[in-house]
């Protein structure tokens, strides 16, 4: 098993041990972990959750009216090559 994809994995598994039920979906570029967090989650489980997903790439949360909500982490499966860091169009 790739590290990115170990790395992606211990986040799910933390993210469960920590009460969530988190969603692994691979992608060509990166592998997404998604989880619902509910309303009566207490300030010490969020201190862990968030020491989880800091672990990642990037994380964030979305939250609305509608829906709740939802925290995500995402794993670059790949490292960028040096050449490409800054973007296409944007080498030197």
């Amino acid at each position: 098993m790739p590290a990115s994809e170990s790395r992606a994995e211990d986040i799910a598994a933390r993210l469960s041990a920590a009460g969530l039920a988190p969603r692994v979906e691979h992608h060509h570029v990166v592998t997404s972990i998604e989880a619902e967090v509910p309303e009566a989650l207490s300030a010490e489980s969020w201190r862990e959750v968030l020491e989880v997903v800091a672990e990642a790439d990037r994380f964030g949360l979305f939250a609305n009216s509608l829906n709740g909500r939802t925290l995500w982490a995402a794993v670059r499966r790949t490292a960028p090559a040096t050449g490409d860091v800054r973007g296409p169009g944007r080498q030197r």
